[in-house]
């Protein structure tokens, strides 16, 4: 059972994707993150992107804690599907439409999204099948769409070697959860 830990919607039991192949993040990892995200100060009235989103939990924790819009991307059509039932039940429970969900991929996305919209936190826990080059290329296409101050968030297994970052994108923490690992990443300017 999936849950939203904390904020306006907390408390409330999401959906979970079964059987595709999606791993989701769990509850001490969460906690853990958006605790970190929060003494940033990076949550409250933040544009989110939730790259690979799979059910879109990380992304509608961040709207139940204060952030103003999340978009969820994800390309299987049952967990697109999942994260769209999600993403009804945050939206019905903060009275307004902050969690978007798109069915695509995440490259198509990127390419195809209005090159003015910019986001302030990005998560991104890809697959096992997306490779660290493939990371690579994907945080390079967010090039410019990173706002002022904005925040990456990168999520793998610790097994899985660190990526290596592009050109504007630098490492400034790192934190491991068990088998999990996340980095934090920040722009560094033109």
């Amino acid at each position: 059972m999936t849950r939203i830990i904390a904020g306006a919607a907390g408390g409330s039991t999401l959906t979970s994707v079964e059987g595709t192949g999606t791993r989701p993040t769990t509850d001490r990892v969460k906690e853990a993150l958006f605790s970190r995200l929060e003494s940033y100060g990076i949550l409250h009235g933040a544009h989110v992107l939730d790259l690979y989103a799979g059910s879109g939990a990380l992304g509608i924790e961040s709207v139940s804690r204060g952030a103003a819009t999340v978009d969820l991307v994800e390309s299987a059509d049952r967990a697109a599907a999942v994260a769209q039932r999600n993403a009804d039940l945050v939206n019905r429970v903060l009275g307004w439409t902050a969690a978007r969900v798109h069915r695509s991929k995440v490259e198509t996305y990127l390419e195809r999204v209005a090159p003015e919209l910019t986001w302030d936190l990005v998560l991104m826990d890809p697959p096992y099948t997306v490779d660290g080059a493939g990371v690579t290329a994907v945080l390079a296409a967010l090039g410019s769409r990173l706002a002022d101050g904005a925040v990456v968030v990168v999520e793998r297994s610790t097994r899985s070697p660190e990526p290596q970052w592009p050109h504007g994108l630098e490492r400034f923490s790192e934190k491991k959860y068990g088998e999990t690992r996340l980095w934090f990443l920040e722009p560094t300017g033109p």
